[in-house]
């Protein structure tokens, strides 16, 4: 019986495949096509290139008809079995839609819910100030779904332009309403060539319900920055209203917005919540962004040739994790986080130079973690920036807040930077190699000197 399934399956899928190959593309020419054909299965269909502007679809009575039957998605790819050729087509996001639909929190706006679908090359634009409770620009639900080659502009937040100063959902100091990238809680989603360019308060890509099995390939976030210095600046606004108090304590335990530092504006390029098996990331890049990849699931992560590019926080690993090939700099925070055990780290430590504060080039806790951090040919310009062993991140990840202490045990650390380690008491049975400086304060550690 059992091989009869098995048989039946792999006869169903064959077919499937061969409707998918050999179906004749269908020429479409309007967004009304297109909502047709999203929810029909084993299509290929190419929209004619072009600029769509949304609102020309969604008219008045289209939208009072979409909120008595509480359809808030602007699309939705309920289909199965589909590739959509959207190259060269460009669909504009009047972000005044979100008020005029009035959908509930955590609602996405364009979602694929079908298996197995294709969606190629389609830039998304959202313009306006326009507000939601909360959600995502574009949402994968289904499975084993691909999306290629898209690019979409974000926007439409408040506050806009204080990163997560005054709260990011709860506690709040300023009530939130974040508007985020594309979200995943779908398993076996490929992600390829895709670009996010954050201009709201909100994730890039971002992994939810511990959706597994998922691949991002050559994906790019981009943020905005903004330093401590300008908003402090304010004589007006939000951040002035509430005399600049901030929801977590900077290092001299005051709850205020401290000069110094940068902030990114939007969240997390790359994000996992829950536990999410086998995620796997190649040639991804965040730039700009609050954490870079921020991965702190304990089902493991993969990555090979990832970079982040002057964010608040590099790296963020929980356990079984894997890095190799990858990249980062240190000008506005620390380049890695290692929360979890049982992780394989490589980065190669850039050497760009800033004039912010930053209090550590990375803290180290964990077990049985293999960590090498290597120099670039140029020179380095952290002016000491430490490696701090035994110790954890800040509260909430926030570069003003101090660090604590937390427990390290079997520590492997090839230290290629002249940068200095301390280590904690805390940390025991760690094996180090560096060329710098090392106060050790924990038990029973090897340091081992390659000057």
């Amino acid at each position: 019986m059992k091989k009869y399934f098995y048989v039946l399956i792999t006869v169903f899928i064959a077919n499937s495949l061969f409707v998918k190959s050999n179906a004749s593309t269908i020429l479409i020419s309007s967004l009304k096509e297109l909502a047709e054909y999203a929810v029909q299965n084993n299509n290929k269909i190419k929209l004619k290139s072009g600029v769509y502007d949304l609102r020309n679809y969604l008219n008045s009575d289209s939208i009072a008809a979409r909120v008595e039957q509480k359809k808030y998605q602007y699309f939705n790819f309920r289909g199965n079995n589909n590739h959509f050729d959207l190259t060269g087509v460009e669909i504009i996001i009047d972000t005044e839609l979100r008020e005029l639909l009035n959908y509930p929190i955590h609602t996405s706006e364009i979602m694929v819910t079908g298996y197995g679908n294709i969606l190629d090359g389609l830039k998304i634009t959202c313009v306006g100030n326009g507000l939601s409770p909360g959600g995502a620009t574009f949402e994968v639900a289904g499975e084993n779904n691909t999306i290629k080659n898209f690019t979409i502009w974000v926007q439409g937040s408040y506050p806009y332009g204080y990163g997560d100063l005054f709260g990011k959902g709860g506690p709040d100091v300023i009530r939130h309403k974040k508007q985020s990238g594309f979200l995943i809680t779908g398993s076996y989603t490929n992600v390829i060539g895709c670009k996010l360019y954050m201009r709201s308060f909100g994730h890039g890509f971002f992994i939810q319900k511990d959706a597994g099995n998922i691949s991002f390939e050559d994906c790019y976030v981009e943020g905005e920055v903004r330093s401590t210095d300008d908003i402090l600046k304010e004589t007006r606004g939000p951040a002035y209203d509430v005399n600049f108090r901030t929801w977590t304590p900077n290092r001299e335990s005051k709850y205020v917005v401290t000069p110094g530092y940068m902030k990114s504006l939007c969240e997390d390029a790359f994000r996992t919540y829950g536990q999410n098996k086998n995620i796997r990331f190649k040639n991804c890049t965040a730039k700009y962004t609050r954490g870079g990849f921020e991965l702190r699931t304990n089902g493991g992560v993969y990555l090979e040739n990832c970079k982040v590019i002057g964010v608040e926080r590099g790296f963020w690993f929980g356990n079984d994790a894997v890095a190799k090939k990858c990249k980062g700099d240190a000008i506005y925070g620390p380049l890695l986080f290692m929360e979890g055990s049982n992780a394989n780290i490589e980065i190669e430590v850039a050497p760009n130079e800033s004039d912010r504060k930053v209090h550590a080039l990375a803290t180290i806790q964990g077990e049985n973690n293999k960590i090498t951090l290597k120099a670039a040919k140029e020179q380095l310009q952290y002016h000491s920036l430490p490696i701090l062993v035994g110790y954890t991140h800040p509260e909430h990840g926030e570069a003003m807040s101090p660090y604590g202490l937390g427990k390290c045990s079997h520590l492997f650390f090839e230290n290629g930077t002249s940068l200095p380690i301390i280590i904690s008491d805390q940390a025991s049975d760690c094996v180090i190699w560096t060329k710098g400086t090392v106060e050790d304060n924990g038990l029973n550690n090897i340091i081992n000197n390659t000057k």
